[in-house]
């Protein structure tokens, strides 16, 4: 039987930039989605292009959460059938240089697992994210 807690009687620090930053890109997928509307507008289908692997379920709600961050806007298009477009916010924008970072870094790093191999729809991500 271990210790009872005690409350702390100091009131906790505030909130620490950091952790509010990252708390920007949490949910799988997300800073992938960042990157992938950096250069431009793009239409959900084309997000889809853009990153094979993400379920279109897992797209869906990526673009909805960023939106709600405040780092991606949802424009609707005047077509038939209707359709939307994401863009990077300014503030989706300004964490792009953050993301770039942990891409460098990720090429820096070994293969994860030991397996050179890699599938065609890997090798294509791949390409992509080293651009």
């Amino acid at each position: 039987m271990g210790l009872p807690l005690r409350k702390s009687k100091v009131d906790p620090p505030p909130f620490c930039p950091l952790t509010k930053s990252m708390l920007l890109l949490r949910g799988a997928w997300a800073p992938n989605v960042i990157w992938a509307l950096s250069g431009e507008a793009r239409r959900f289908g084309e997000l889809r292009h853009d990153i094979p692997l993400i379920s279109a379920r897992v797209l869906s709600a990526r673009l909805r959460e960023l939106e709600l961050r405040g780092l991606v806007t949802r424009h609707l298009l005047d077509t038939s059938p209707p359709s939307a477009e994401y863009a990077l916010t300014d503030l989706g924008r300004e964490i792009m240089p953050a993301i770039k970072a942990l891409v460098a870094v990720g090429h820096k790093l070994p293969e994860i697992g030991g397996n050179k191999r890699k599938s065609h729809r890997n090798a294509a991500a791949s390409r992509r994210w080293a651009a």
